[in-house]
């Protein structure tokens, strides 16, 4: 099917025919969008989908901090959500309900100005609809653990409220029913002091800073980690089933492909250097994943989604 502007239900945001998505990319990669899609609000959103002809493909992204968009692009509508959704507001009993569109370190943020730690999410790159998606974490916590429900449109445009159950929080992943979308989340922490929340987040961003490419186009974690969980950061943490290690082990740490690299300074990087196409990115992966296999029998699995068409041939 090819989507035209005049063939689609009209909107008060705004639809743009073949827009390139490289320079909306995290890794500023992938081809165009057949349409882009930037809703106004909620009830533009709602209404958009609600008169869709059900046969047209609809991809919501955020920041795309967790994505590699193939050379081809998208086919049917790209859903990105910017400032009708990107509020944050602090609730009772030590909660906040954030728009899918703001940044986790705004959360973060935010929370620590009302005695709320959710620090955890100040060092996660992306937005908050992508956290609660990929049921990101790190240092031990998950967004799962503080996650109390989600609002989400259905394909028809019916809002619906989401549980914990609903979501289906696994290592990295959620089990969302195909075509959900989700609008805004709920989340809780636990109280403390704002000065010891800013000095916890600050202490995570030093860390950060000195283990993890942090001046390069990367997504963070290439791989999920062979043992199922995240670095916890502490003293006692093992390395063994890490995804950098069994990388490492492999001899893939500085390994490049076109404009591809997996960093030298955290080997479960991937980093654009410059120049790179998507499929320099996704080939490089796919390349550390078999020599991965052949070293140690594990296959690892990536945590970045790849979604798009590849380019022509």
């Amino acid at each position: 099917m090819s989507l035209s502007i005049e063939t689609l239900p009209p909107v008060r945001g705004t639809l743009t025919p073949n827009r390139p998505m490289d320079a909306l990319s995290w890794l500023r990669v992938g081809g165009p969008a057949e349409v882009l899609y930037q809703p106004a609000d909620l009830a533009d959103l709602q209404d958009f989908l609600a008169a869709l002809d059900p046969s047209v493909p609809v991809f919501p992204i955020g920041v795309c901090s967790n994505l590699i968009i193939r050379d081809g692009g998208l086919d049917g509508v790209v859903v990105r959500f910017g400032r009708g959704f990107n509020g944050i507001e602090v609730l009772e009993g030590n909660r906040i309900r954030a728009g899918v569109g703001a940044l986790d370190a705004h959360v973060a943020r935010k929370a620590a100005q009302a005695g709320i730690d959710l620090a955890f999410l100040r060092t996660i790159p992306g937005a908050i609809g992508g956290a609660a998606k990929m049921n990101a974490g790190c240092y031990g916590t998950y967004l799962a653990d503080v996650f109390v429900q989600a609002e989400a449109l259905t394909r028809s445009g019916e809002l619906v409220t989401l549980t914990p159950a609903d979501m289906g929080f696994a290592y990295r992943s959620t089990s969302l029913p195909e075509g959900m979308i989700l609008t805004s989340v709920v989340l809780q922490g636990r109280a403390g002091e704002p000065e010891a929340i800013e000095a916890k987040m600050a202490e995570a961003l030093a860390k950060r800073e000195a283990t993890q490419p942090t001046k390069e186009r990367s997504c963070g974690s290439t791989f999920r980690n062979p043992a199922g969980y995240s670095s916890t950061g502490e003293a006692d943490d093992t390395h063994e089933l890490k995804a950098w290690k069994v990388i490492d082990d492999a001899g893939m740490r500085g390994a490049s492909v076109g404009g591809a690299q997996m960093s030298e300074m955290h080997s479960n990087f991937l980093i654009n250097k410059g120049g790179a196409s998507a499929a320099d990115l996704e080939n490089l992966g796919e390349l550390v994943r078999k020599r991965v296999f052949e070293n140690s029998g594990i296959t690892l699995v990536w945590e970045i989604m790849r979604v798009g068409k590849p380019a022509a041939q």
